[in-house]
């Protein structure tokens, strides 16, 4: 049932029946919540800077989500002798270092307003750039070693080591004193979030996270050429 996952065969015979329409639909979505970004209210602190948070939250979890399925994808490449994942791990790196870079940027930019300065040296702030940084050497591992099996199984394992930084990344404003704010969404709790900002950034989160689908898609398949090719 989801051997598309794993089989690259599998992965363009879908790929092929929902590009089109996820386009589509992405596309509605976007524009959708690009207005509910546009009509939301204006925070009773933060003015118009809030509306950052439309673009910087989304960035922040799909920069988490990213390297997720990179770790899943390490794992099963490694344990299970499943090429796919180094493929996987290849085509998603550019596009969890753009959100990463995307994140860290928007940030700045919120915390200028908010903090007074651009950057600290904060636990959250400082582990999603070493995040950032992991990101950059993973494509920089990519582009070296001439015996791709070695490339490709370093990349993994890199990927793995790095994973460490993930818990770290989520729990640092639990585990430290930070400037940066404590979750406003959680399962476990009502949102600290009005709703009428909720909705806008559920949907940017959605828009964003298709845009990224799309991309991985289209970066998969020429993976997937490619590896063919060589």
């Amino acid at each position: 049932m989801f051997g598309f996952l794993i089989n690259p065969s599998k992965f363009n015979k879908l790929a092929d029946i929902i590009l089109r329409p996820l386009v589509f639909i992405t596309s509605i979505i976007l524009i959708m919540g690009l207005f509910l970004v546009y009509v939301s209210p204006l925070d009773y602190q933060q003015g118009l800077t809030v509306k950052i948070m439309y673009i910087h939250v989304p960035s922040a979890w799909l920069a988490l989500l990213t390297y997720s399925i990179m770790t899943f994808y390490s794992i099963l490449c490694l344990a299970f002798k499943i090429p796919f994942g180094f493929i996987i791990n290849k085509a998603v790196a550019p596009i969890g270092a753009t959100f990463t870079l995307l994140c860290l940027v928007s940030g700045s930019l919120w915390g200028k307003p908010m903090w007074g300065t651009w950057w600290v040296w904060d636990a959250r702030l400082t582990s999603v750039a070493i995040m950032f940084l992991i990101y950059v050497i993973i494509i920089f591992l990519s582009q070296t070693f001439e015996n791709r099996e070695v490339r490709e199984k370093t990349i993994a394992i890199f990927i793995l080591i790095g994973s460490i930084n993930l818990p770290i990344i989520k729990f640092s404003v639990d585990w430290w004193n930070t400037l940066h704010q404590p979750a406003s969404i959680s399962k476990l709790s009502s949102p600290s979030i009005d709703v009428s900002m909720l909705q806008p950034l559920i949907v940017m989160t959605i828009a964003f996270s298709l845009v990224g689908l799309i991309i991985a898609i289209l970066r998969i398949k020429a993976e997937i050429i490619i590896r063919k090719n060589h």
